[in-house]
């Protein structure tokens, strides 16, 4: 079936650019290789374009995989007509297809079907009719001692029962049941009696009810998660009285007949028992789903932000791994991330070795020209960069805290076994640290993004969902900044587009063999790199001292011919071309439009002329906390303070301010104006200013706000009463939200 119309008005393009996109999809081409090389084929679709396209057309083939199945089993049934047939195709969701097919669906042994064997179709007939009749007299003919049908009421009962699943089976029923739960559900929520101690961070769903239609996705993954940790019941249905009005509304003759009165019977228990638990299981699945593309999309923003961070580059860095009793563990490594050198040394109490701790890092400070020290965050991390700041280095020498999320999680994977395989696991963590600040992006696709802790209920979503989504974002990063072939490892190779783990290991053999890569047409000599392999990914590898100039841009090889054209018509090279500005700005564009050609191509290889793989990430800022703020016990409401976001959620953003604890800044305290949004103001690893609200030490919790006069609302609020109830209300809000979030956030 062509969908291509259906899916260009879903996102509001022209059908022509679906269809392109999808042959392209269908013949191997990848996302980012569609967006960046193939602009004039789908009219410029970006990344999030093409990879919805992707996705629905993946969601309509499998409507059609299910339609044929559906249309295969009417028919060995000998129950398949035209008007049934044109329903099926005509059905555009799953829900409705599965509602079409429910009373053709093998099914096991149910109430109705043993009435039927009982032989009271006939008598569920009459009734469901729901014309006047001697209601008992008719029941009465179906009584038999054979077919274990001994009274009236048995015979009635089972002419219910068929009348209920006949209703169940109803597809316009069923649709009208499926929007009122969408549009009067109600999620309830209470604890389990005798579990309020142990469910205590549920506190707030013991007796809790919304919307569906309105209930947020970090909500609905709470209350979920306590369901499943066994601490909460979870209802989703709307009110049993609008559900019984409608499904009478639906099939009731209203008529005062005994035949009605059995219809009515049959609605209630067909609610209860069958058409209630079906839709309840299709709500919680769906609005499951829902919550789980949102708690995916925030994740996936969030580790784009944390993959594209500023990198250092190549410098000499030095890297410790802070702690106390165990001692700093410290490495030095060269401008490319090669380890040159480790040990432990011990500032810190109990040992307090500071003395010779400073000996050792102002030598090795000297002997290897380090040019910056990265210190990770964890436990000691504040006590180290008091440490190392008190030594009196080179003004030059850079020193900088380093998030060492998912640090611990690298330097016990197989990736860390097979590069450091007789290095101690924290030696290892040291130089996941360091290599983090010269290139985040190269270090961390080498750690499982679910570690990276920039996610929200990770682990309750949809896992295959989830990792695709992250390894779209990832792919997106790599391919968006580019890869140099001659120093990245398999892992950062495995996302460039058109590789994969096999083709990525086969390249770093192949370097090893051979040599650094001289020229991109060189990747072909690579054991089963082909045409199709190559395509893809040439245009997002570089080679910094390749011979031919444009192998270290991302100008795609396919477009050197087109470059060179330009060179000669201006009776140039192609290097004076990447060298003068002068020469560029002659450059008449549309002369060299083509077929396949068109200026969005065109400007794009301008562009690289201009600044040759270029690095699309900010620069390198070197980042401060507040001297004297190391733990909790230093914080003071009002104060103001320099913070790095770690981690965005659907109700605001965690900010690490060099306490060892990250503070909330809660959706309302994000900016002066009302934002719906988190990532409309913030990004992670974006350098803010804080000021702290509240400090609940006791439960390590600490409210922030990036509001410019964050407690004039509270003040203007407190001075319209002179009641101190209020005003305890008041100071205590922020501690209830916090506790509040905490229990959705499960963090």
């Amino acid at each position: 079936m062509n969908y291509e119309s259906k899916i260009a008005s879903e996102l509001g393009v022209k059908p022509h650019q679906v269809l392109a996109t999808i042959e392209l999809l269908d013949g191997g081409a990848t996302v980012p290789f569609i967006s960046r090389y193939r602009k004039e084929a789908t009219g410029t679709l970006d990344e999030v374009q093409v990879a919805t396209i992707r996705d629905r057309i993946e969601q309509l083939r499998e409507l059609d995989k299910r339609r044929e199945a559906i249309l295969k089993s009417i028919e060995e049934q000998g129950k398949l007509t035209p008007e049934l047939k044109k329903s099926i195709d005509a059905a555009e969701t799953m829900a409705k297809l599965e509602d079409i097919y429910l009373p053709y669906k093998p099914k096991r042994r149910t109430k109705a079907t043993i009435a039927k064997e009982k032989g009271l179709e006939p008598l569920a007939e009459r009734i469901f009719a729901q014309t006047s009749f001697d209601l008992l007299a008719e029941a009465e003919k179906y009584l038999s001692e054979e077919k274990e049908v001994k009274t009236i009421e048995e015979a009635l009962q089972g002419a219910r029962d068929i009348i209920a699943e006949w209703i169940n089976e109803n597809a316009q029923v069923r649709e009208k049941m499926r929007k009122l739960f969408l549009e009067e559900g109600v999620f309830t929520s209470r604890v389990i009696p005798g579990k309020e101690a142990e469910a205590i961070k549920y506190k707030d769903y013991f007796e809790w009810s919304e919307p569906i239609k309105t209930a947020p996705s970090h909500r609905v993954l709470a209350m979920r998660r306590g369901e499943k940790e066994l601490f909460l019941m979870l209802d989703s249905c709307p009110d049993e009285g609008s559900a019984l009005a409608l499904m009478e509304r639906e099939l009731l003759e209203f008529a005062a007949n005994s035949a009605v009165d059995q219809v009515k019977m049959a609605i209630k228990d067909c609610y209860k028992r069958l058409l209630k638990p079906s839709m309840e299981t299709e709500i919680r699945l769906l609005t499951k789903k829902k919550a789980d593309e949102e708690a995916i999309r925030v994740f996936a923003e969030n580790l784009r932000q944390l993959l594209l961070g500023a990198p250092l580059g190549e410098k000499s860095v030095m890297a410790i791994d802070p702690g106390f009793r165990t001692g700093c563990k410290l490495v030095c490594l060269g401008p490319q991330g090669q380890l040159l050198h480790y040990e432990a040394i011990f500032p810190h109490e109990p040992q307090r070795q500071t003395a010779a701790a400073g000996m050792t890092v102002r030598g090795l400070v000297e002997k290897f020209g380090i040019q910056a020290i990265a210190i990770g965050n964890g436990t000691a991390g504040r006590e180290t960069e008091a440490f190392v700041k008190s030594l009196g280095l080179p003004k030059s020498v850079i020193v900088t805290m380093v998030n060492e999320a998912g640090a611990s999680i690298y330097s016990a994977s197989e990736v860390a076994r097979n590069e450091f395989p007789e290095l101690d696991l924290t030696v290892r963590g040291a130089v996941s640290i360091g290599r983090r600040l010269m290139d985040p992006l190269a270090e961390l696709v080498k750690i499982d993004p679910k570690s990276i802790g920039v996610g929200q209920y990770q682990h309750d979503v949809d896992q295959n969902s989830l990792k695709n989504a992250l390894d779209d974002t990832v792919m997106s990063a790599v391919n968006g900044v580019g890869v140099e072939v001659n120093t990245a490892s398999k892992e950062l190779l495995t996302y460039v587009s058109g590789l994969g783990p096999v083709l990525a290991q086969n390249i770093v053999d192949f370097r090893k063999e051979n040599g650094p890569f001289i020229s991109r047409t060189q990747l072909k000599k690579v054991p089963r790199l082909g045409e199709k392999a190559f395509e893809q990914a040439a245009g997002f590898l570089r080679i910094r001292n390749a011979k031919h100039p444009l192998d270290r841009s991302a100008v795609h090889p396919e477009r050197y011919e087109l470059v060179e054209k330009m060179a000669q018509d201006l009776q140039a090279s192609v290097q004076d071309l990447m060298s003068s500005e002068d020469l560029r700005n002659r450059i008449v564009l549309k002369n060299y439009v083509s077929e396949t050609v068109g200026l969005p191509t065109l400007q794009d290889i301008l562009e690289e002329l201009a600044k040759p793989g270029r690095d699309p990430r900010e620069t390198f800022e070197v980042f401060q906390f507040q001297d004297g703020v190391n733990s909790m016990a230093d914080l003071k409401v009002g104060m103001k303070l320099p913070g790095i976001i770690t981690n965005i959620t659907a109700f605001g953003a965690f900010v690490d301010i060099g306490v060892h604890q990250d503070g909330l800044v809660h959706l309302s305290h994000l900016a002066d104006r009302f934002v719906k949004d988190p990532n409309e103001v913030v990004s992670v690893a974006q350098k803010v200013q804080v000021t702290v609200m509240e400090v609940d030490s006791a439960r390590k919790r600490i409210g922030l706000s990036m509001k410019s006069d964050p407690f004039a609302e509270r003040g203007k609020k407190l001075e319209k009463s002179e009641s101190k109830a209020v005003k305890k209300q008041e100071e205590g809000s922020m501690a209830d939200k916090l506790a509040m979030l905490k229990a959705q956030f499960g963090k």
